[in-house]
């Protein structure tokens, strides 16, 4: 809560164009998920194969590393509202050190797939694997970049009520490629 805000006055975190945004991302990932669990029910004996060739190890960590990611952004939030600025930058920083994690943990998990031949064309469910975690990589790169620009607000003297909203959206962009991240890892790694 902003020093003076009243529990009555609380406001829907972030600037509205984002939640659109947010919400027609998730959209299309839904669809996304959709369209792989119709293909999963049409030959589940090659999805199940498929899935034992995944190292469960790369995702669990990923999993680990974002969602810590997460709770360090919420943190700087409320660093910012705080006013420990500081404070805020060394949590952004070190969410972007979980981001950066991530990105390496998956080029490596890649790398690996690859170097045993596993390709998008090896069949549908690693063209789906490629492609799912292929678009979250590129969010999880936006999402890096966004968390850069706002390491650069904690560097104003004063924070004004854009700067905030900014500060915000950029941390619901990042709380939203953690939650797509959970679905994926659920859907590529778990579901049976």
């Amino acid at each position: 809560m902003i020093a003076g805000q009243s529990r009555s006055e609380r406001r829907l975190p972030a600037e509205e164009g984002v939640w659109v945004f947010v919400f027609g991302d998730m959209t299309v990932f839904a669809m996304l998920f959709g369209v792989y669990m119709y293909y999963r029910g049409q030959d589940p004996a090659l999805f199940d194969t498929s899935q034992k060739g995944l190292n469960q190890t790369f995702g669990v960590v990923n999993t680990l590393v974002l969602l810590t990611s997460s709770l360090l952004v919420v943190n700087a939030v409320r660093a910012v509202r705080a006013g420990a600025r500081p404070l805020a930058r060394w949590l952004i920083y070190a969410a972007m050190a979980c981001g950066v994690i991530f990105v390496a943990n998956k080029t490596l998990e890649y790398a690996d797939k690859i170097a045993h031949g596993i390709t998008p064309a090896t069949n549908q469910f690693f063209m789906y694997f490629y492609v799912m975690t292929g678009l979250h990589l590129v969010h999880v790169l936006l999402g890096l970049a966004l968390l850069g620009l706002i390491v650069k607000l904690t560097h104003k003297p004063v924070l004004g009520d854009r700067d905030v909203g900014y500060l915000e959206g950029a941390a619901c962009f990042w709380h939203m490629v953690d939650l797509l991240w959970i679905v994926i890892f659920a859907l590529l790694y778990l579901v049976k």
